[in-house]
């Protein structure tokens, strides 16, 4: 801190004095016209308007539509004595206009997040800027191109500006799905699919997906197979990775493009520790003393996007020390973690994971990241190295941690070796979060609390929180994910019930009485604090 922020204990950084200071003058504006000053990060939005408004007049006019008065449209603008821009504007949207007093900066705020105007940010902005990125077998960048020109087509514009948006709206993967007459294209946004815009007539369909396999460098004739491919752009001076994968279906080719935001993420991860991934208390506890433990296996299960590789990432991030030599063996190799040797699978040139994994062993790892578990011969390597003297992490796909011991030993696994070499299991979902911005109370039904196991008498008093839906959270009421889960610790008699092939229900009952949270309690949990909602939960675990 310098001695000018020392002596001045009311000292504010530039922005945030200046964006006081224009609010102080907003206010004195609608005070002396006598008009009603909005504060847009509190009030209520009807977000209906901005599919009924063109982005475009909100951008020329500088104006946030607020709700409907009767007949009369309530807007928010910056100068409310610039008559002639109000009659222009009543004039082209065919309404009387109720004038209310908002900041610049709030309103750009407004325009910037709201869903249409990321539609058409390509053409009401001059920041969407892509370029593709070719690289060499040594992954060197050798070859950028701008691609948004005047002069080119609508289906390059199309797909530049459907990708950014997705980055905008913080979206995993885009999905391009042919239908009978039309092309649908959605975001997966926090585990869920949204429409991204209005369906794409279908003879459009083609040059969609040629334009994505030109970009991925895919065969263009080929339209009867499955295709894998990627591509890099850069987007703003940062470069993003995206995996592409096309498959022929009933009415032409579907696409669904990963997006891998490593530079964004890149600062997370470096922070990123386990409690960022919202595990209960004693779950993180207990993960935290086998994450440290010298040898054996971590293992993480659950299904195709439930942040198992994120968790195995926080664990790394947190053991992280110059003492001992990290590697992982991934396909892919989604975040790249500092001071750690990660490499990438790649079946077509003959390096799949057990071929890597041996490689790996005489590297002279002390700690290794196996990114799944597949077949017998990886699984055989990686319990082996665990009994070795290296500290395994590696993952799964199972529905829970009892799942897991079947599925191990029916890989041919030898049982002995396995549960010696175990250290515990972790099962996760995700569940996504209630938005903190638009989160009110609700009382859910009696019938709700029925189909989620809970007696309605014991629940009807307790309070149970909701989103309405706002423009931070695009109107679905959720923003945001965090980890539900269950952590088995392999006790003697545990191990020994393994072994014995006692049935699943036995071994869960078990590891309960000694302490195991189930991953529906766990889920529960996250709703009486207020986290998530019943109909989230019982989306995502099987209700007890």
């Amino acid at each position: 801190m310098s001695e000018s922020q020392e002596l001045e204990p009311n000292f504010v950084p530039g922005a945030v004095a200046d964006t006081i200071n224009e609010e102080i003058d907003a206010r004195a504006r609608a005070e002396r016209l006598g008009l009603e000053f909005v504060d847009l990060q509190d009030v209520e939005i009807d977000l209906s308007l901005f599919e009924t408004i063109p982005v475009e007049l909100m951008f020329r006019y500088h104006f946030v539509p607020i709700r409907r008065a009767g007949e009369r449209l309530v807007v928010a603008v910056v100068d409310p004595t610039d008559v002639l821009m109000i009659d222009e504007l009543e004039l082209l949207l065919g309404t009387p206009i109720e004038v209310s007093v908002g900041t610049r900066a709030a309103i750009q705020e407004i325009l910037k997040r709201s869903e249409s105007s990321q539609r058409v940010l390509d053409e009401a902005t001059d920041e969407l800027r892509v370029q593709v990125v070719r690289e060499d077998e040594e992954g060197e960048e050798v070859l950028s191109i701008e691609r948004i020109t005047s002069d080119q087509s609508p289906i390059v514009k199309l797909v530049d500006s459907t990708i950014f948006n997705a980055l905008q709206r913080r979206a995993s993967d885009i999905h391009i799905e042919s239908r009978d007459r039309e092309v649908m294209i959605k975001y997966r946004i926090d585990g869920v699919l949204y429409n991204a815009m209005d369906p794409i007539d279908k003879r459009f369909h083609m040059a969609l997906i040629s334009r994505i396999k030109v970009m991925s460098e895919l065969d263009i004739s080929e339209k009867r197979i499955p295709q894998d491919g990627r591509f890099k752009l850069r987007i703003k001076g940062r470069t993003v990775d995206f995996r592409v994968s096309i498959i022929p279906s009933v009415h032409g080719e579907d696409c669904v493009i990963r997006i891998l935001d490593k530079e964004s993420a890149s600062e997370k991860f470096k922070t990123l520790r386990l409690d960022v991934c919202g595990f209960e208390e004693d779950v993180l506890r207990r993960a935290r003393k086998f994450i440290r433990e010298p040898y054996g296996m971590f293992l993480v299960t659950g299904p195709t996007g439930s942040g198992k590789t994120t968790t195995l990432y926080a664990a790394l991030s947190e053991i992280y020390n110059s003492e001992d030599k990290i590697i992982t063996i991934e396909d892919p190799v989604e975040y790249q973690l500092q001071g750690v040797m990660q490499i990438p699978v790649n079946e077509k040139k003959g390096l799949t994971f057990a071929r890597g994994l041996r490689s790996i062993l005489r590297h002279d790892p002390d700690k290794i990241m196996v990114g799944e578990i597949r077949d017998e011969e990886t699984a055989n390597i990686a319990i082996q190295s665990a009994l070795t003297g290296h500290l395994v992490f590696t993952t799964v796909h199972a529905n829970n941690v009892v799942d897991v011991l079947g599925r191990f030993l029916n890989m041919k696994v030898e049982p002995y070796n396995f549960v010696s070499a175990l250290n515990c299991v972790l099962a996760q979902r995700l569940v996504r979060l209630i938005c903190p911005n638009c989160r009110i109370r609700q009382q859910p039904t009696d019938q709700l609390l029925i189909d989620s196991g809970l007696e309605p008498s014991a629940f009807r008093d307790r309070v149970f929180y909701e989103g309405r839906g706002c423009i931070e959270c695009h109107g679905t009421g959720y923003r945001g994910r965090e980890a539900i889960s269950e952590l088995l610790d392999l006790s003697d008699e545990i191990r020994e019930m393994i072994l014995a092939r006692r049935p699943s229900a036995e071994i869960k009952k078990k590891a309960v009485e000694e302490g195991m949270i189930p991953l529906r309690q766990s889920a529960l949990l996250k709703v009486l604090g207020g986290k998530t909602t019943l109909r989230e939960i019982n989306k995502v675990t099987f209700v007890d």
